[in-house]
């Protein structure tokens, strides 16, 4: 897969191309990552890449020509990180992995001249309701969310059982040593016993999604198994409950 990203701050991408799974992805031709400073572009003798918007108000506004210079030289889907763009998630990172060349103008200041959105952008891109300085974490975000799903980049059994992958959470991880502090690592994990193992994680992963984000389990259709899980955590957070109100209660006499 091949991604371009235009910025105006190519220096911000340095560690993040060549580290961790990016870099790896990147060293082993799974991934190409080419990084285009739009001041490239800018044939004034100040490489100016920005100006006053139109109408007054404050700020600036990136300037059309390079933006358009720029995109000549790629291919691919355009996207444009845009805090009017449609929310980023999982879904979206599963539908650009199965492209083979994607474009990313990062934004900056006010945002770009509107003709590049109108003329050359497919997709405009949110990663969350907050201000940020400009697109390059936005790209960076994004990049990094794909790359996961690139066969070869990881193992597929790593990223199926990541938080959002089936619309849920990710269930609790543990690690060695088996106890610390005198904090214990669950006996189901130590018990060998994979029928057992897989039906605790699925029902700690509905548990965790129904406190944290209920909203992703409003439309979601349960498999009988799933509802069964889901009628025995309910009745158990119930009965914690009027456990802690019964003690509240003694202790309030």
């Amino acid at each position: 897969m091949k991604v371009n990203i235009l910025t105006l701050f190519p220096e911000l991408f340095e560690a993040f191309k060549s580290q961790s799974i990016i870099g790896r992805a990147v060293k082993n031709g799974l991934l190409e990552i080419n990084i285009i400073n739009i001041r490239d572009f800018c044939f004034d003798k100040h490489q100016q890449a920005d100006d006053t918007p139109f109408g007054g108000e404050g700020g600036m506004v990136m300037k059309p020509e390079p933006i358009f210079r720029a995109l000549e030289k790629c291919g691919g889907k355009v996207i444009y990180t845009s805090p009017q763009g449609i929310r980023f998630d999982q879904k979206v990172a599963l539908e650009l992995k199965e492209k083979e060349e994607i474009t990313i103008i990062a934004g900056h200041y006010e945002g770009i001249d509107e003709r590049v959105v109108e003329e050359k952008v497919d997709m405009e891109i949110s990663i969350g309701d907050f201000v940020l300085t400009g697109g390059e974490l936005p790209s960076m975000v994004m990049v990094d969310a794909v790359a996961r799903l690139i066969p070869g980049v990881i193992t597929k059994a790593s990223y199926e059982n990541d938080s959002f992958f089936n619309g849920l959470l990710d269930y609790p991880q543990y690690t060695r040593p088996a106890e610390y502090m005198g904090l214990k690592v669950p006996d189901v994990l130590l018990s060998g016993n994979h029928k057992n193992i897989r039906e605790w994680r699925m029902k700690e992963s509905l548990k965790r999604t129904y406190l944290r984000r209920p909203d992703l389990l409003k439309e979601r259709e349960f498999s009988k198994e799933e509802a069964k899980f889901m009628r025995e955590i309910k009745a158990e957070l119930e009965k914690e409950k009027a456990e802690e109100n019964k003690e509240e209660e003694k202790n309030d006499i």
